[in-house]
């Protein structure tokens, strides 16, 4: 699989590696609902899986939100009913401060940036590997444990 582009980011900041990109976050004083929202998806979807998977599981979620075939905003694709088995009631459950968890906001940081470009260009849906939904759709990428597909 080819490698992403260097991408730059408005102030020009230019990243040789996601690991490298994921590491330059600055952890924020406070999170907005977009990043809590995000954050707690790459965690409880991928948490402990390689970067290039969480950013890909973040990918799906913008991706969705863009499309006009999902809720609008990131966080109504994430608490939309069906869509994700974490969430509970439509809320995303609490989330102890672990380096996991300091890992998946970075992630989301750089996907809501768009600083690293996707490793599943275009997905709009996952699953675990383990699992064989029987989908007919055009799959995307294989990341750790997850299959990709748009």
């Amino acid at each position: 699989m080819a490698q992403p582009a260097v991408v730059q980011t408005e102030d020009e900041e230019e990243f040789d590696s996601l690991s490298e990109a994921v590491a330059a976050q600055s952890a924020p004083d406070a999170l907005n609902d977009e990043l809590t929202c995000l954050a707690g998806a790459i965690y409880f979807e991928s948490k402990g899986e390689p970067l290039p998977g969480q950013l890909a599981v973040a990918e799906v979620i913008i991706n969705r939100a863009k499309s006009g075939r999902f809720a609008k905003s990131v966080c109504a694709v994430v608490t939309q009913a069906g869509q994700f088995s974490f969430v509970r009631g439509g809320r995303i459950p609490a989330i102890a401060s672990n380096a996991n968890y300091r890992t998946a906001i970075a992630v989301a940081q750089v996907a809501l940036r768009d600083q690293w470009d996707s490793p599943a260009p275009k997905a709009l849906y996952f699953h675990a590997r383990r699992v064989s939904p029987g989908w007919r759709m055009t799959k995307v990428a294989s990341i750790g444990n997850h299959v990709f597909y748009r």
